[in-house]
């Protein structure tokens, strides 16, 4: 359970996320609109952070409004993101491929 966040937000925003597929990417507040919690940004960055290996969650779809790309998790994600076509230049997602 996270912290501050409401009942059934992880759910949801995990249920939008497995909409994303290979070569499209989604920004973090447009995820949590999907997820119906306009605004709630960083409650998905929380589920994002919290979530183990295990889960195996397409957590590299997920970028920043202006194409930046994971804080510390950078040169991994363009790797993932460019193995699925996605163009990565500078730490940012170019020309996002949008759903």
């Amino acid at each position: 359970m996270l912290s501050g966040v409401p009942a059934g937000f992880r759910d949801e925003v995990i249920r939008a996320l497995v909409s994303v597929g290979p070569g499209q990417v989604v920004s973090y507040g447009d995820l949590a609109a999907e997820a119906g919690f306009p605004g709630a940004a960083r409650g998905v960055g929380a589920v994002l952070a919290a979530s183990g290996p295990d889960e195996q969650l397409c957590w590299w779809r997920v970028v920043y409004a202006d194409g930046r790309l994971a804080p510390g998790h950078e040169t991994r994600q363009a790797g993932l993101l460019r193995a699925e076509g996605v163009m990565v230049r500078h730490g940012r997602v170019v020309g996002r491929a949008h759903r």
